[in-house]
């Protein structure tokens, strides 16, 4: 009875504990990006002013933009502001920073979530093929591929990509997310083509869409399968070394149900780790692949804000980086509860 009571109060003590831990490294991680962007070689006052400007020019931008105060007092004015929901305006595009990443994040979204489904889709199944097949034919080729992954440039995959099945072949859409004839045909409701397409009920559009996504979505997805494959395989060899599963296989039952009705089960917690950690750095931005792609996204935003200087745009995509992984470490937690109740208590 008296645990009973104990609970609610213990659970509000856990979640007040965790929200005090978010917060901090939020704080932490606004601080770094603060004041080592300070430091950095790049003016983003000559940037906005131009090489030409005379310095009575540069010193007004100077002033304007708070430079002319201390360290401290600029990130308290900016602590100050973004309490009230304010990031700041963006020197790359002068509107302001928070209009921009609604903006940009929702063509990464897409990428990214169409990629971390073919990465996990086929990198799980073949990890668990490699486990079961160790050191046969079925397990090295699977290694190969890992491999292949991990090693290969992405950059040169992409481009080698586009050169083979949009120049050469034909088979996918070239650079950006449409063809431009199509641009703003469809409502802009949720900034995923696709979806919006979709809810316009736009046949056209959709299939063009698709036809841009499939090749760098499939690229990032390869880049992600071989991480989740090896991780895969490994937790897999770890689970068919163990009693239980000798047991079971003595009982008589068949290897398929040894393997997915036993081991694979036990390693569903480990799994939502690792495809959520591959899931928030493909939102973090797949820069390179953005890059070949001419892809609008926010790997592409961050980079050029990043080349200017522009301080505000890159806090500001610093902190949804750091809200994107604390919110997908909150999610395997329940996740974790509801696939292995012992880790409620």
């Amino acid at each position: 009875m008296m645990l009973t009571l104990l609970a609610p109060g213990s659970r509000t003590r856990r979640f007040s504990k965790r929200l005090l831990q978010v917060l901090i490294t939020l704080f932490g991680l606004l601080v770094l990006t603060f004041f080592i962007g300070r430091v950095m070689p790049v003016d983003p006052v000559l940037a906005i002013v131009g090489p030409d400007a005379d310095q009575g020019t540069y010193e007004q931008v100077y002033r304007q933009l708070g430079f002319d105060r201390s360290l401290l007092t600029q990130f308290g004015v900016y602590l100050g502001n973004l309490l009230h929901g304010d990031l700041g305006n963006a020197l790359l595009t002068g509107k302001p920073v928070a209009d921009d990443i609604l903006r940009v994040f929702p063509a990464t979204l897409e990428l990214a979530t169409v990629a971390i489904v073919i990465g996990a889709g086929l990198g799980i199944p073949l990890g668990v093929l490699a486990a079961a097949r160790r050191n046969r034919p079925a397990d090295y080729i699977v290694r190969v591929i890992s491999l292949a992954g991990y090693s290969t440039p992405i950059f040169w995959v992409g481009m080698m990509g586009l050169l083979l099945f949009y120049a050469a072949l034909g088979w996918v859409g070239g650079a950006g997310r449409l063809d431009l004839g199509l641009e703003g045909q469809v409502p802009h409701r949720t900034g995923m083509i696709t979806v919006d397409a979709l809810l316009a009920g736009n046949g056209t559009v959709l299939f063009n869409a698709l036809n841009h996504l499939v090749l760098p979505a499939s690229l990032l997805g390869f880049h992600s399968l071989a991480y989740i494959s090896r991780m895969t395989r490994s937790f897999m060899l770890a689970q068919l070394s163990q009693e239980f599963v000798i047991t079971a296989r003595v009982k008589g039952l068949s290897e398929w149900q040894v393997i997915w009705n036993h081991a694979f089960r036990n390693i569903l917690v480990q799994l939502l780790t690792v495809v959520a950690l591959a899931y928030g750095s493909l939102l973090e931005g797949a820069v390179l692949i953005e890059t070949v792609f001419s892809w609008p996204g926010f790997g592409s935003y961050l980079t050029g804000s990043l080349l200017l200087g522009d301080m505000n745009a890159v806090m500001g995509c610093v902190l949804l980086v750091g809200v994107i992984f604390v919110l997908i470490n909150l999610l395997s937690d329940m996740l974790y509860q509801l696939f292995d109740p012992r880790t409620k208590s």
